[in-house]
């Protein structure tokens, strides 16, 4: 089986974010950049895969040089090869449109439902339009056995369980893994990975359906007030008069 596991190359979620240019351009000075949370859960489980069952595993990303790094980790924690499409991630449909390119070729491609920078959530439902490959998001569990998978989604209110074949395209979460399997790379891993081959293709043509305009952060919170439990009759006034939730 190969199982293609796309990673998107996102700002650690502790890292304080600015914007420049009259807030049209995220400023990536000083941020730390890491592996999407959502497909770190995709890849821990593609590497199950191939210690189990013998699959071979890619990582592929569309990004320019400074992600490298992140591909590196992936490596590291035990992909046996990885792809940089060099195009900058302009919008959704033109990372899918580079993906298709290389996810043809897999039985198993593994996406994140959605990455923390922009949670933009199309990437991997257009990918397997793209490729006319069988698409599950919100996956938390996957099984194979020969040519059929047995994937299990959430869905509102509880679980869904699916069975479906390749091609096969995975939105994954956590549930997809626990936190606790997640794999931290090793000193082993990380000298192996220098040796693992890290292929670059030039983008295809592609056209960019979006354009953010500007950015804009968040209001800050309010003031907090603390209210002795012993207040009672404060607090509902409060809650009544001044939040108006009750």
């Amino acid at each position: 089986m190969k199982i293609l596991v796309c990673i998107s190359h996102v700002p650690d979620t502790t890292s304080k974010i600015n914007f420049t240019d009259g807030d049209t351009k995220f400023d990536t000075n000083g941020v730390q950049f890491v592996i999407n949370p959502n497909d770190e859960f995709g890849l821990t489980r593609a590497m199950w895969f191939k210690e189990k069952q013998g699959a071979s595993v890619t990582v592929v990303n569309v990004g320019g040089p400074e992600t490298e790094p992140t591909l590196r980790k992936a490596l590291a924690i035990g992909a046996d090869e990885a792809i940089r499409i060099n195009a900058t991630p302009t919008d959704g449909y033109f990372v899918a449109k580079q993906l298709a390119e290389v996810a043809k070729d897999y039985n198993l491609i593994i996406a994140g439902r959605e990455s923390i920078d922009y949670n933009g959530g199309m990437v991997p439902g257009m990918l397997a339009t793209l490729i006319d490959a069988n698409y599950v998001n919100n996956c938390i569990g996957l099984e194979v056995e020969g040519e059929t998978a047995t994937a299990v989604r959430e869905i509102d209110g509880g679980k869904e369980t699916l069975k479906t074949t390749f091609p096969l395209v995975i939105g994954g979460q956590k549930g997809l893994v626990e936190e606790s399997d997640l794999k931290i790379p090793n000193m082993r891993g990380i000298m192996m990975a220098r040796k693992k081959t890290l292929n670059i293709t030039e983008p295809v043509s592609g056209d960019v359906a979006t354009k953010a305009v500007f950015f804009e952060k968040p209001a800050p919170k309010g003031a907090i007030k603390l209210i002795s439990p012993d207040n009672l009759d404060e607090l509902i006034d409060l809650l009544h008069n001044e939040a108006k939730v009750i």
